[in-house]
């Protein structure tokens, strides 16, 4: 498996090679850019509206949600006043914006219609990723040394899950009730059964470390881990927890996603880039392009719905901070039979 793995570097570094000759890109196209002005600082996750066409951006730094129009391309409202947004969660069903707070780590609950504060929950330390269960009605909140709570849409306590140590991005199955959530401290992914509120396994990420972000390809059993130390992704097969793949990509990546449709996944990188990565099957991954962004942009969002991927991009130099619109191409992804 280790000489395996090891072709597998040195064949993806040589493609990663071959990427950074591309001047065009065939997968994504920047179609504009939405300015965020005087927002200043990092900029962390993002979430959608997708009846409404509005976006929703963490400008951690500046202490704000940034709601944008996608339809007049434009800025629109802002809450302000916040300690350290960090994660977001739009329901459209329950028409709730979910904020998680580092700095005073809280979960607020705004109106989606008017952007006024129905509830705020107190965690604890750190309240980070938000992610929903939209079969269930439930929201899961990663915080401070090691939990994720667990409330209603209206913001009801229904208790914890108690990690190792603090979580970073995690994904819910939407076909079965576990939960895999990076645990960086640990250099592992927690496997939580969410029915019985507990960790039942462990996956090692295998010499790898600074796991934060995790993309989800249920349809083919697999989690794609994505790494700092080195920058690499990691792929588990999760019927079995066993690895299945490493590959090198772009460094200080914060945000990933899998493309079902087109079977791509696409990697956001501080170091100013994306890196498009192919799935030919379930075991073999092809890195196809490297695409430039900005500097300290390494947080994003893709929208299968609008065939749109986001990207923020933080105030700069002379660049004002704003939001990178790409859209993707409309091609039939490639398989090759093993």
């Amino acid at each position: 498996m280790k000489a395996t793995l090891l072709f597998s570097n040195l064949v993806s570094l040589l493609a990663i090679g071959a990427i950074h000759a591309q001047s065009d890109s065939t997968w994504l196209k920047l179609e504009k850019e939405i300015v965020l002005p005087g927002v200043e600082g990092r900029i962390d996750h993002l979430s959608v509206d997708i009846p409404g066409k509005r976006l929703f951006v963490a400008a951690l730094g500046n202490g704000t949600i940034e709601v944008l129009d996608l339809t007049k391309n434009e800025r629109t409202a802002q809450i302000s006043r916040l300690e350290e947004p960090q994660g977001l969660y739009f329901n459209a069903t329950a028409n709730c914006l979910y904020v998680a707070s580092g700095g005073d780590g809280t979960l607020r609950i705004y109106n989606g219609t008017n952007l006024v504060l129905d509830d705020k929950i107190e965690l604890g330390d750190d309240a980070d990723n938000v992610r929903g269960d939209v079969h269930a009605g439930r929201i899961f909140v990663g915080y401070g040394s090691g939990a994720l709570a667990i409330t209603t849409l209206t913001g009801q306590n229904l208790g914890r899950i108690v990690l190792g140590s603090h979580p970073e991005s995690f994904q819910l199955e939407q076909s079965g009730s576990r939960i895999f959530v990076n645990v960086p401290k640990e250099t592992a992914v927690a496997v939580v059964d969410r029915t019985k509120k507990m960790v039942v396994a462990k996956w090692d990420i295998n010499g790898t470390s600074a796991n934060y972000p995790m993309a989800l390809d249920e349809a083919h059993r697999r989690l794609f881990v994505g790494c700092r130390t080195p920058p690499e992704i990691v792929i588990f097969d999760t019927d079995s927890g066993h690895l299945v793949a490493k590959l090198p990509v772009v460094g200080d990546t914060d945000d990933l996603f899998f493309d079902p449709a087109r079977r791509l996944l696409y990697v956001i990188g501080g170091q100013g880039a994306v890196d498009i990565v192919q799935m030919r099957d379930p075991n073999h991954y092809e890195p196809v392009e490297r695409i430039p962004t900005a500097s300290g942009a390494r947080t994003g969002l893709l929208v299968p719905d609008f065939d749109r991927l986001f990207v923020a991009a933080p105030h700069r130099g002379s660049r004002p901070a704003r939001i990178l619109v790409y859209q993707i191409a409309h091609r039939q992804p490639a398989t090759t039979e093993h």
